[in-house]
């Protein structure tokens, strides 16, 4: 099978340093165009400017294996690198149209060049739909660069429904114990047990690690957790893990409404204020502003979050002021568990450097964050604290 050869564009080096071990034993190219439009963001404060800092990183730890510009050098998969000049390139390859001196007409007279003088299969890999647009009018092969991402059916969902004997599921219930019906389970992995005959015969489980066997899930009490009771098998599988003290990271993933904040807000206030397990409930999210920012805002530090926090607030207001919970007809509000210094609600932007013990914490609207943030507030965890994105 011919050897491919990959043209890297500048976004995706910035989207992924180890973009250039991506692509098995082919080779890849990256105009030195690239290279000069990637230098621009090296002192960028974010990711942006952390991944092209990376690039160079890497781009010279593989310059002492060889010169980049000539022959190129191996990689460790397989796969070969080379650095070429593309500027030259252009008045011999390209349309007027396309003369202008921009990096992506480069990009596109360098991948033409080497199509033409290799015979080999060329694409162009960019992430910006223009430029994968252009490629393909002047023959040339483009494509997104896709290895990072995941599809949702793929993710692990914790969850899994598993058929076996009528006898069996009642005997779970008698025992409150069972041996692993079926091979292929994860640790804390919460199942489904039908009755195979009668499907509406079914028990709901967890995989304890510990005991290697299946154990009932939480059993919530009767008045729920803050006056909040679970709706369907899903929302108690998600109470069992964030109420287990043996789990100290948990995920949950869902659409918009399923429930997500208020029952780990719920689970927090109870191992906080009931059972005495952490010292308090910190609940933080990241400041993302949905369409137009509205720029500065008035006030004080508090003043300023209030309007990004207040999604925590509506939802910590709402289970202190449940219909018959107790609490009368007095109106409480969040502002009262924070003066008891029960919870603590932040932006994550003040979350670096910070060694945080003792503490149930909530991430809310993880899916904004990179996954070198991710790893950041992870790393901020002392001892006995318990993470939930």
């Amino acid at each position: 099978m011919a050897r491919k050869l990959f043209v890297l564009d500048t976004n995706v080096l910035l989207h992924d340093p180890q973009s250039l071990f991506s692509f098995q034993d082919n080779e890849v190219v990256i105009p030195l165009a690239v290279i000069e439009e990637m230098d621009r963001f090296k002192k960028d404060g974010g990711e942006t400017g952390r991944n092209a800092r990376q690039v160079a990183r890497l781009l010279d730890s593989l310059r002492i294996q060889g010169v980049l510009t000539n022959g190129g050098v191996p990689l460790e998969n397989g796969g070969h690198l080379r650095v070429v000049f593309s500027g030259s390139f252009q008045a011999e390859t390209l349309s007027p149209e396309l003369q202008a001196p921009t990096v992506d007409n480069q990009i596109l007279a360098l991948a033409l060049h080497e199509q033409q003088r290799d015979r080999h299969p060329v694409a162009v890999v960019t992430k910006d739909i223009n430029l994968r647009i252009k490629a393909h009018a002047v023959g040339l092969r483009a494509e997104d660069y896709e290895t990072d991402k995941v599809s949702f059916d793929q993710l692990y969902s914790g969850t899994r429904e598993i058929d076996i004997d009528g006898d069996l599921v009642d005997r779970f219930y008698q025992d409150h114990t069972m041996d692993v019906p079926v091979g292929d389970l994860f640790p804390h992995q919460c199942m489904t047990l039908r009755n195979r005959d009668n499907l509406q015969h079914a028990a709901i489980g967890r995989l304890d690690p510990a005991t290697a066997r299946i154990v009932p899930i939480f059993d919530i009490p009767r008045e729920g957790l803050w006056g909040i009771q679970p709706r369907n098998r899903e929302q108690k599988f998600a109470l069992d893990l964030l109420l287990n003290p043996k789990i100290h990271l948990v995920t949950l993933v869902g659409k918009a409404g399923t429930g997500k904040t208020l029952l780990a807000i719920a689970a927090g206030l109870h191992c906080v204020t009931e059972n005495e397990q952490f010292s308090r409930l910190l609940v933080s999210r990241p400041v993302f502003p949905m369409g137009r920012d509205l720029g500065f805002l008035p006030g004080d530090v508090d003043e300023k979050l209030a309007p990004w926090m207040q999604p925590i607030y509506d939802n910590v207001d709402l289970l202190l002021n449940r219909e018959g919970y107790g609490f009368g007809k007095k109106k409480r509000g969040s502002q009262e568990l924070k003066e008891m210094g029960v919870l603590e609600v932040e932006p994550l932007t003040y979350i670096r450097g910070r060694s945080i013990p003792r503490q149930f914490i909530i991430v809310d609207e993880a899916q904004n964050l990179t996954p070198h943030e991710v790893k950041t507030i992870i790393t901020r965890a002392g001892e006995g604290v318990d993470f939930y994105f």
